[in-house]
């Protein structure tokens, strides 16, 4: 007997498939009882041909029909006899126990389980296990703080795409997220359903094959993070392989480790999904994606409003002049967190511009434990700093004495040493102490540098006090100041805005009274130049314009026949549908290295037209003359500009500069061929500066510089990124 039960009731919490059986069988029970028990009550056809009922019906509406039974139990009222006509007590105790067994088994368990049935379905939703799409659709694995920012810019570029979220955390935790975040608005868009990232068993569920693109989130929380999300790849490439075909575009992978996220910018881990699956992965990183947002993008979209807020660009007007050896870009990092790490590898690989050799763009550190997190960073950087010297100043010691230490280049020196255009600089101080408010306090004052403060520590409170109370001279001067927030930028957002837009009578100015002079400078409000960043959920940005100007970049290079590329008139004449298809080719054929050494490129026009801006003496946010075309000097400069920035791109991505043995240049040509192969191992015999370059190579960075109206103006509508 308690098999029985178990059986029963494991068919019942199974499904719906088994509580319709179980239904049918009740039916089937109770029909076939009705017909016994109105058989052996003997004059049951009569009633039947009294009241013109089909006899097959009759045992099936006793079960469901109180008045049927009454009709049977009190007879019918005779016309022409003028009197109550009854039938047989057998038939009226048959058609009871019909009616009894009707109303407790077959009306009460149909009601009962199509009630549980409802219920099912609700609990199944709730919980994530019900699944609704099956082609088309865009699948999310995991749950982190930056998934509403991923499900904002898929809606972003498709309005009304479906998107699955598979995720371990019950449903009902992630839908009450989604709707505190940015994504509440695109509930309607979006399915939860419960599945472990890992097991391709809920790959079959959610019609992974059937997507359209993935995106790997997980849970950054999480100590291994990465080491699952690499796990979540590798199944799905397997799970994929066993498919006769597939429609997935894309794979976009979160990983939070600097470290692990640098190390897919060089090597072809996954190169089965590249090149056998024919799929394009793309590693993403929180940090990286944000110091886009403030560098190159200058903007990102207000969690509470919607509203596409500003970044104000990083260089100002002192950077036109080639030979000016006292302006420069001054970054300053308080804080050596991921954050600050993150922005200023970024920050090396972009800010480069047209003043002098002797004065580069300085990227500072200042931390408590700035003694300790040097030595990592120049560790994860050392192909940059066997060329770079750095210095380090220690404002802590108790006497106030400040101890400043140079560090020469690990393994170059001479003409092969110091000719990059970015320095660094670490600071062992406390931010909040006279001596290092005083140090910023005669940065801000200097005119001669564009200085920039980024608030990164990792104590929220500590961040939002520094940047309300920082040295005068920073808010009379404009400088830029950007904070680190968790969540919500909406206070410094509000204060910025009531700042800037306080009445005043007149344009707002600074005076001073210096040498018998008034000096009038203008001005802004107080807080006007605040600006907050690294917000959890307004982080995830499509790179759709850059690939397709990387791609541009790496055609033009890939069409070059004998050192020479295609005219500008030569690409006016074809068609963009050729060039798009061969710039997809040639794509296809780059490693990852490649790739990225173009999409850095790339990342870096936008800051090669704020140089040519300044070139102009136009505004920074002047774009009218973008499209005009350069000029031979625009281009000799633009050069020298993109021959440093690639240097340093090339040092921070892990190549290195060769030896007097390993260097191909000035050798004989048996021996320039056999050296050439060292750039396979990562090491690259270009890395060095301008003026040391082959006639050659400097005419091909002249040149190259005049495809940039080009590359920037190409038909933006253009399908250029396939996503492979």
């Amino acid at each position: 007997m308690k098999h029985l039960k178990l059986s029963f009731d494991r068919a019942l919490s199974r499904g719906t498939k088994w509580q319709l059986l179980i239904i049918g069988g009740i039916i089937i029970v109770s029909i076939l009882l009705s017909y016994v028990l109105l058989s052996l009550s003997g004059d049951w056809t009569q009633f039947c041909d009294d009241h013109k009922i089909n006899k097959f019906m009759l045992p099936i509406y006793l079960l469901i029909d109180q008045n049927l039974f009454n009709e049977i139990y009190l007879g019918g009222y005779d016309a022409e006899m003028k009197e109550i006509v009854g039938y047989s007590r057998k038939l009226a105790l048959a058609s009871g126990i019909t009616f009894l067994f009707g109303v407790v088994f077959f009306n009460g368990a149909i009601i009962a389980i199509l009630s549980d049935f409802i219920k099912r379905r609700v609990d199944n939703y709730q919980n994530g296990v019900t699944r609704y799409l099956k082609s088309g659709h865009h699948v999310i694995m995991g749950y982190d703080d930056v998934v509403p920012s991923i499900i904002s810019q898929i809606l972003k570029e498709k309005p009304n795409a479906d998107i699955l979220l598979l995720s371990s955390v019950p449903a009902v935790e992630i839908h009450e997220k989604l709707r505190e975040s940015v994504a509440r608005k695109s509930l309607a868009n979006i399915v939860v359903n419960y599945g472990h990232r890992t097991s391709n068993e809920y790959y079959k569920d959610i019609h992974l094959e059937a997507a359209e693109q993935i995106f790997i989130a997980g849970d950054r929380s999480k100590p291994q993070h990465d080491a699952i999300n690499v796990e979540c790849v590798e199944s799905i490439c397997n799970y994929l392989a066993s498919k006769s075909s597939h429609t997935i575009k894309r794979i976009t992978c979160m990983f939070e480790d600097l470290d692990t996220y640098a190390s897919f910018r060089t090597t072809d881990i996954f190169s089965a999904i590249t090149c056998k699956l024919n799929i394009e992965f793309v590693p993403y990183n929180f940090y990286v994606s944000w110091a886009r947002c403030v560098f190159v993008n200058r903007s990102y979209i207000g969690k509470a409003d919607q509203k596409q807020h500003p970044y104000p660009a990083l260089c100002r007007h002192q950077i036109e002049k080639e030979d000016d050896n006292e302006h420069f870009v001054h970054l300053v990092f308080v804080g050596m967190s991921n954050f600050a790490v993150t922005f200023a590898n970024e920050a090396a690989h972009l800010l480069h511009f047209p003043n002098g050799k002797k004065k580069h763009t300085l990227i500072t550190f200042i931390d408590l434990k700035a003694d300790k997190e040097m030595p990592v960073f120049v560790t994860r950087n050392h192909h940059f700093f066997e060329i770079q010297g750095y210095s380090y100043m220690d404002y802590t010691q108790s006497d106030r004495l400040i101890i400043a230490k140079p560090y020469d280049p690990s393994i170059f020196s001479g003409e092969d040493a110091n000719f990059l255009d970015v320095d660094f600089e670490f600071i062992k101080g406390d931010v909040f102490t006279p001596e290092v408010q005083n140090l910023i306090y005669e940065w801000a004052k200097d005119e001669k540098q564009s200085l920039s403060v980024f608030i990164a520590m990792s104590n929220q409170r500590d961040n939002f006090a520094l940047a309300m109370n920082m040295p005068d001279a920073v808010y009379n001067n404009n400088v830029p100041v950007f904070v680190r927030q968790d969540s919500s930028d909406n206070f410094i957002t509000l204060l910025q805005e009531a700042d800037s837009k306080a009445p005043r009578k007149g344009d707002p100015e600074y005076r001073t009274y210096e040498d018998g002079q008034l000096h009038v400078k203008p001005t802004h409000g107080r807080y006007d130049h605040i600006f907050p960043f690294g917000m959890n959920d307004t982080s995830f940005v499509a790179d759709e314009k850059v690939i397709m100007r990387a791609k541009l970049a790496n055609y033009l290079y890939g069409t070059m026949s004998n050192s020479k590329f295609q005219s500008l008139t030569e690409l006016a004449v074809q068609s963009s549908a050729t060039i798009l298809k061969e710039a997809n080719n040639l794509w296809k054929g780059l490693t990852v290295a490649e790739k990225w050494s173009n999409m850095y490129y790339a990342y870096s026009l936008d800051y090669k037209l704020l140089a040519l801006r300044a070139i102009r003496h136009l505004n920074m946010d002047d774009t009218t003359h973008d499209s005009d075309a350069l000029s031979e000097k625009e281009s000799e400069i633009i050069g020298k500009i993109e021959h440093n920035r690639w240097n340093v791109e090339k040092l921070l991505m892990g190549y290195r500069k060769p030896k007097e043995e390993e260097d191909l240049y000035g050798k004989p040509d048996e021996v320039k061929s056999l050296l050439k192969n060292n750039k396979n191992i990562f090491i690259h015999a270009q890395i060095r500066p301008f003026d040391k370059l082959s006639e050659d190579m400097q005419k091909v960075d002249k040149e190259f510089a005049k495809y940039i109206p080009w590359i920037c103006n190409f038909n933006s509508n253009s399908q250029l990124c396939e996503k492979q």
